[in-house]
C-alpha cells in the first residue's frame, strides 16, 4: 500500500503566473483567490498571475505562495486525492497545517502576510544575510560556524546543500572558512533578511500575539514540524512551534527522512516549481515524488496515485 504526503514548497519557489490556470478551471481555486485579495485588502490574481515588483519581496511573497498552495490542494482534494501526512518548507508549513485540518485557510493566509511583514522588517536592511554551502557535510558545517559568533544553521535542506545565516559580515567570515574547510561552493544569497536567525526572535514574538488571535482546529492527520522534525498530532502544540520556527532552523532533510522512516512511499508536491522533489532525489532517491504545478498535473498526478492503489 501506498502512504501519500503532501509537501508544501517555501519562499524562492513563487513565479509569476502561478496559479492562474487554477482559478481559469476551478471555482474552488477562485473563491480561495478571492477571499484572499479581499481579507488582504490585495489584488492577488495580480500579485500571482502577473509580471510585477512585489511578487519576489516577502511581505508579498509568503501570502501569494501559501495562496496559491492552498487553491491547487483544494482541487488535488476534490479529485480525491488525500494525503495521510503533510510538511511544509518553512512558510510552507502553515499550507501543511492547513491541508492537515488544522486551521482555516484564511487564517493561515493572513499569518503569512504578518509574518512576512515582520521577517522582512525586524532586522534592518543589509545588516543580516545567508549563505547556500554545497557539498559539505552538515556536521563539518556546525563544527566550523560554531566558532563564529551570530552564524547559525538556517537550513537543512539535504545532503550537500545546508544554508547558513546571521549577521552578514558574520556569515562572509563563516563563507570563507567554510570554503577553505572543504564546501565546494559557497554563495550568499539575495535575501531581505537573516531568516531563520536567533536575530529573528523579536518577529518571533510579535508572531505569537498574531497566532493568540486565531483558532486552531484539531488536526485530521499529523504534519512534521520544522522545528523538530517530528510529528504534531497535537494541535496545541502548533502555536508554539510557529513562533519557534521564524527564529530555528528549516529541518527539511530531517523531516522527509522521518516521513520515510514512517513509512510514506509517496510524496505530492504542491506549488510552482520542483524545489523539494530535487532534495528528496539526493535525501533517498527510491522514494517517488510528484509535482501539481499546472492544471494538468493534477490529472496526471491523481491517476498515477489511484493506479497505485489499485495494485
Amino acid at each position: 500500500m501506498n502512504k501519500i504526503a503532501f509537501i508544501f514548497p517555501g519562499q524562492g519557489a513563487q513565479k509569476a503566473g502561478m496559479g492562474a490556470d487554477f482559478y481559469k478551471n476551478s471555482a474552488s481555486a477562485r473563491e480561495i483567490f478571492d477571499k484572499a485579495s479581499e481579507a488582504l485588502d490585495l489584488d492577488m490574481k495580480a500579485l500571482c498571475f502577473e509580471e510585477n515588483d512585489k511578487l519576489d519581496l516577502t511581505e508579498y511573497t509568503q501570502a501569494a505562495l501559501v495562496t496559491t498552495c492552498l487553491a491547487m490542494t483544494k482541487v488535488v482534494q476534490e479529485a480525491g486525492l488525500k494525503p495521510e501526512i503533510t510538511a511544509g518548507l518553512s512558510l510552507g508549513e502553515y499550507a501543511a497545517i492547513a491541508a492537515a485540518g488544522g486551521m482555516d485557510e484564511m487564517d493561515a493566509i493572513r499569518l503569512v502576510r504578518k509574518r512576512g511583514i515582520l521577517m522582512q522588517n525586524t532586522v534592518p536592511a543589509g545588516e543580516g544575510g545567508m549563505c547556500a554551502v554545497m557539498a559539505m557535510e552538515a556536521e563539518a558545517i556546525e563544527q566550523v560556524i560554531a566558532g563564529i559568533a551570530d552564524v547559525e544553521v538556517a537550513n537543512y535542506n539535504c545532503p550537500g546543500q545546508i544554508v547558513i545565516t546571521g549577521k552578514k559580515e558574520a556569515v562572509e567570515t563563516a563563507a570563507v572558512k567554510l570554503k577553505e574547510a572543504g564546501a565546494r561552493r559557497t554563495m550568499m544569497l539575495n535575501v531581505s533578511g537573516p531568516f531563520h536567525s536567533p536575530l529573528l526572535k523579536p518577529a518571533g514574538d510579535e508572531m505569537k500575539k498574531e497566532l493568540d488571535r486565531i483558532q486552531l482546529h484539531p488536526l485530521d492527520i499529523p504534519y512534521v514540524t520544522n522545528v523538530t522534525a517530528q510529528k504534531v498530532m497535537d494541535i496545541a502544540e502548533t502555536k508554539g512551534l510557529l513562533v519557534r520556527q521564524i527564529s530555528s532552523p528549516v529541518r527539511w532533510m530531517q523531516s522527509m527522512e522521518a516521513m520515510i522512516a514512517d513509512g510514506v512511499t509517496d510524496f505530492v508536491e504542491i506549488g510552482p516549481g520542483k524545489t523539494l522533489s530535487g532534495f528528496l532525489k539526493k535525501i533517498d532517491p527510491k522514494r517517488k515524488a510528484y509535482q501539481i504545478a499546472i492544471w494538468e498535473d493534477v490529472e496526471k498526478v491523481v491517476s498515477a496515485l489511484k493506479g497505485e492503489e489499485a495494485c
